[in-house]
């Protein structure tokens, strides 16, 4: 059904609202206000042309805008676009019963994301298109590193020797990391080895397992090199990753002597932490613990740092072991209920939580404000550009 509407506002998904019949359409690649023909189809609406638009609207940067899914922001003007991400912070606080609102917007954007997940189909190597299942084929990608040029071309060599599959890039210091998935039972190591002298990669994995590594995958992290587990969890931008542990570094604040890092990963913060103070570590990533350690022994300068495997989601740091001046959280997109129940019985001074997610995020804090804490100096920090995706960070101080 082709009909001519008006878009009201924006959803969190950065899909137009549109109210045709009493009910909510959800229009993609529009902005509010814009006068619109779409096709509807129950609640889902695709823009067939703009009739009005609006003041923000702006030329995409990009020629795959609109059929690639990667990208769901590129039309909307730059104030338009950080009042969009702030919203996607402060409104599930909001609902979450806490008024507070972002005071800095930063660019972690960077050189671009150093690392991201191609899917390798018979269409091509790129992004799942806009509301499908089907691959969007890509030559080059302008919101990846220099680092990544290649991947989409190292993609399509993977399809031609395994078959389907996604491919994950990270760009280190020593060279591309790439690890590929596949559900292909047949698929052989040997068909992909060829692929790291072709492209001079670092290291490549199969099915999380090393295939071949020429060199290790070394990112530096403050003083310290580490090497990156198959498959380790990265902040998408190096910027971003260097002002989120700024931040946390400065909240500390002079009087912390000791610090634990829950959900350390491969020890971003821990790293940075270990300069001036003790720091234990805390993450269920068994590789990632195990990365931390080693880059702890062999860095010059560091304070004690104590890494240890827990699931921090079944197994939390009780109220009586967080004997720590401060603690610092960075959970994965589920959030830290179970630890921050146990933050908010405990006599800890100073949290400092980055997040990912802006409901869990929002749930959290509010249990952290409902034990006595004060939360401050909300900041959002922009890496998955052109994205509805937004990076969080707060201090919480009793």
């Amino acid at each position: 059904m082709t009909i001519t509407t008006t878009i009201t506002s924006l959803g969190h998904k950065g899909e137009g609202i549109a109210e045709i019949e009493g009910r909510k359409v959800f229009v993609p690649l529009v902005l509010a206000g814009e006068r619109v023909e779409i096709e509807a189809d129950g609640d889902r609406g695709t823009l067939l042309g703009v009739i009005t638009p609006a003041a923000n609207r702006i030329e995409p940067f990009c020629p795959h805008f609109g059929a690639c899914g990667g990208c769901q922001l590129q039309h909307m003007d730059r104030p338009s676009y950080e009042a969009f991400k702030i919203g996607l912070v402060e409104t599930p606080l909001q609902f979450a019963g806490l008024d507070i609102r972002v005071g800095r917007f930063v660019d972690g954007s960077g050189g671009g994301r150093r690392r991201a997940t191609l899917h390798a189909r018979r269409e091509g190597a790129g992004y799942m298109r806009l509301r499908s299942h089907e691959v969007h084929g890509l030559d080059s990608c302008p919101i990846l590193a220099p680092g990544l040029a290649r991947a989409p071309e190292i993609a399509r060599a993977v399809m031609q020797a395994v078959g389907e599959a996604d491919v994950s890039f990270v760009a280190s210091l020593t060279g591309l990391d790439v690890a590929i998935r596949t559900e292909k039972k047949q698929a052989r190591a040997d068909r992909v080895a060829p692929l790291v002298s072709r492209f001079k990669l670092a290291r490549l994995a199969l099915n999380g397992e090393m295939v071949l590594q020429a060199q290790p995958a070394i990112i530096t992290m403050g003083r310290a090199q580490v090497e990156l587990p198959i498959g380790s969890f990265l902040q998408a931008t190096e910027q971003a990753e260097q002002l989120l542990a700024d931040y946390v570094v400065a909240a500390m604040g002079p009087k912390v002597k000791s610090v634990a890092d829950l959900f350390c990963g491969v020890g971003p913060f821990a790293l940075r932490l270990a300069e001036q103070r003790t720091v234990a570590a805390f993450d269920n990533d068994k590789p990632g613990i195990a990365a931390l350690d080693k880059a702890r022994r062999f860095a010059k300068g560091l304070r004690e740092i104590t890494a240890k495997a827990r699931d921090l989601f079944r197994d939390p740091l009780t109220q009586f072991e967080l004997a720590y001046d401060a603690v610092v959280l960075d959970p994965p997109r589920a959030g830290a209920e179970a630890q921050v129940r146990e933050l908010a019985k405990s006599k800890v001074k100073t949290v400092v939580m980055v997040a990912c997610d802006s409901r869990t995020f929002a749930r959290d804090a509010a249990i952290l404000v409902a034990g006595g804490y004060v939360m401050s100096d909300l900041i959002a920090v922009d890496q998955f550009t052109q994205s509805t995706h937004v990076e969080i960070a707060a201090t919480f101080r009793r």
